[in-house]
Order: C-alpha cells, then structure tokens, then sequence
C-alpha cells in the first residue's frame, strides 16, 4: 500500500509571509505547481497559499444581503466573512492572502486518506509535516501519477 512519503514531493519551494503576491504568483506559475508552504523566519509552517487565494484577487468586493424583520436588518453574512473577502481580494503580502494553519499529512499516512481529504475539502495541495518539521508536500498531479502502471524493466 502506497504511504504519503512515496509520492510527495521533497524539493519544496515556500514563501514568507512577507513574500510580495507578485513574487508568490510568478513561482507558482513558472513551476506550475497549485500551491506553496508559507514558513516564518524560523522555518515554521505558518500557512499556505494556493491558486485560488491569489485568484480570490479578482473577485468583486461583496456587497452584503440583508433581511428585514421587524424594521431592522439582518445580514445574511458575518462581517468576519467579509472582513476576511476584502483582506483577500486586496492582500499585497502572502500573509493577507494565505490559509493559515493549513491542513497537514503525515509521510506515514496512507494516500486512500490523503485522496478522501482532497476530494472532501476540495484541497489542492497539502503540506507533509514530520515530527513538526515540513519534509515535503503531495498535489493532485502527485496523486494522479500512482494511476499510471509501472513501467516493467527489461
């Protein structure tokens, strides 16, 4: 049974929170690769910033709906959420743009788990952490190769 550390990816490419979004989406886009581990100054997993926080950039800014009752009105979205949309849409840094505390697997884990994490919770990209320590990370395009037959060697 194949386990996380026999198909992540062990080169790792990661920003800093304080990594322009600029810089962030050219290494995504010149690697293409979906997502990057963001590490803090002492090489701590502080979060992860995926294709669709950067593409959260071009949403429009929300404009909240409300109900009436009783004269009054009641928002059908926290001001959190939208507090959180705008921090997104005009984040400068990976900090403003990132997921913080991301969702992580560990190398012993069986790929069956990590496939029903993707599909359930719509992830991309999850990092591989190891005693605390980022040692890798497994995409979608990681998972799709254990499809592909063995070559025999001759």
């Amino acid at each position: 049974m194949l386990k996380v550390k026999d198909i992540m990816t062990r080169e790792l490419i990661t920003v800093s929170p304080e990594t322009e979004i600029v810089h962030a989406t050219r290494l995504l886009l010149e690697n293409r690769i979906n997502g990057v581990p963001v590490r803090d100054e002492t090489g701590k997993l502080v979060g992860i910033l995926c294709q669709s926080d950067l593409i959260a950039q071009q949403k429009k800014l929300p404009i909240p709906s409300f109900f009436t009752l009783l004269n009054g009105l009641i928002p059908l979205i926290s001001k959190k959420q939208i507090e959180k949309q705008i921090r997104k849409i005009a984040a400068i840094t990976v900090a403003q743009a990132m997921t913080p505390n991301p969702v992580t697997v560990q190398p012993d884990m069986n790929i069956e788990e990590v496939a029903a994490l993707m599909v359930d919770h719509n992830f991309h990209t999850i990092p591989v952490v190891d005693e605390g320590e980022l040692v890798g990370i497994v995409g979608k395009e990681d998972m799709l190769r254990t499809l592909m037959p063995i070559p025999e060697a001759e």
